[in-house]
This record gives structure tokens, sequence and C-alpha cells, in this order.
């Protein structure tokens, strides 16, 4: 489901850190564009950057120098409102640590972007169970995080990521913490999202088998520079 238009373009992105006297550049002088509906795979070794470039993109983090727009709209306009409401709204996020709230049960976790987000009560309901559903969760909906195996808890956390419907999804590392099993699972769940909803997907990982298998654009950085980016045919069917 890929189109013409760009949902990201960073244009000689840099970000420098300073420790002590010495000048630490994580992200340095990076441009790319990756199209509405593609799913990007950033590769590297650790301290390549693509950590980094994935927190400028979610909005967490603001460029030294350099621009990122996303869905037309350039990032470093932003005031920090503006910015929350673009996390809140544009982008869901999954990560290696799933980041589910403990006290909570499976539905009050997928719902938690929503009420951030001030969407209607009815309209909440209907959303948790569209999202659990397509993760496969839907016999879960009271156990807590502790009563679930890891698989579980990341497929919460990708329910969570979408509930609110967002255009880009940003997965780090997302299968980091997982058997190889539970980890292809989540990998076709994602798939899928890009296939038949068309979101964005850009998936930072430093296994390029699981980005070969995956991605359709394979995004090499070193050093923080960009080395190569290159477009991919997934070899990844799903039954």
């Amino acid at each position: 489901m890929e189109s013409n238009n760009p949902a990201i373009i960073a244009t000689d992105v840099r970000r420098l850190y300073r420790m002590g006297d010495n000048v630490i550049p994580a992200v340095d002088g990076v441009s790319l564009s990756i199209q509405q509906g593609e799913f990007a795979a950033l590769l590297g070794s650790s301290g390549s950057g693509k950590s980094t470039l994935m927190n400028l993109i979610a909005g967490l983090d603001r460029p030294t120098s350099g621009s990122i727009d996303v869905a037309g709209r350039r990032l470093s306009e932003m005031n920090s409102e503006e910015l929350a409401k673009y996390r809140r709204f544009t982008v869901g996020m999954v990560f290696q640590s799933f980041n589910l709230v403990p006290t909570m049960n499976l539905v009050e976790n997928v719902e938690l972007p929503m009420r951030f987000a001030e969407v209607e009560r009815h309209e909440r309901d209907e959303r948790v169970k569209e999202a659990l559903t397509r993760v496969r969760l839907s016999g879960r909906l009271t156990h807590r995080p502790s009563e679930m195996s890891g698989g579980e808890q990341q497929r919460a956390a990708l329910a969570r990521a979408i509930v609110n419907r967002p255009k880009l999804l940003l997965a780090d590392e997302p299968t980091g913490n997982l058997d190889s099993k539970t980890g292809e699972e989540i990998m076709n769940l994602i798939q899928e999202l890009n296939t038949t909803l068309g979101t964005t997907i850009v998936m930072v990982t430093h296994e390029r088998a699981l980005a070969e298998r995956y991605a359709n654009r394979l995004i090499f950085l070193g050093d923080g520079k960009l080395l190569s980016s290159a477009e991919n045919q997934p070899q990844a069917v799903r039954q």
C-alpha cells in the first residue's frame, strides 16, 4: 500500500550531544524520505544512531540542526502542546520493553491513550474492542500485565499503539524481549497493519534477517550517518 506521498522527510538532520569538551554526533547529516504506506527498517549496530533518529521522528527529541517533516508538518516548528497532539494522534509507538501499567488490566491499558486524547466513552469501548480483536487478544480483557506472557504483553502494547488510529507506527526493537516464534507473531501483526490499513511502519532493528523478511525499505546507518537506503522485496508471507 505504497503511495508517492512522503510520510517522513528528514533533511540534513543532526543531533549532537555534549560530553564535557567533546561533541558526540549521534545523528550526523542524515537526509532521507519514507513514503506513505512503506514498511521501512532502520538498521545498524549499537551506537549507529538508529534509535536517536527514531526519537527525533517521534517528536521525543529535537534535532540540533536540520529538519524533519511528518505528514506535511515540520516538527521543529511545533510547540510542546502541538508535539503532544502529534504523538497522540499521528504516531503510535512500540518499544522493546512493553511499558504497560502494571496496576491496570488489559482494557484499561489499551484505553489509556484515548483518555489523554479525550475520546468519548462510547467510542473508546468500540476502539478498544477493535484494536484487541486485531491483535488477537479479545479473550484477556480483565488480565493485568503480570498475568500475561511476554508475547501477549507486546500484543497489548501494539493494540495501545494503534487505538488512536495513527498514520505512522514506530517500533523500536519490537521483538527484542521475545522468543523467535512469538517475535514472528508480533512481526506478522505489524506487517498486517501495513498491508491492510496502509499504516506507515518505521522499525529499528539490529537484525538484518528480520528486516529483509518484513520491510520493503532497508535504511542502513553507521556512526550517525546514512550509509544506504534501498528497496527490498519482503520474504514474509503471512499464513
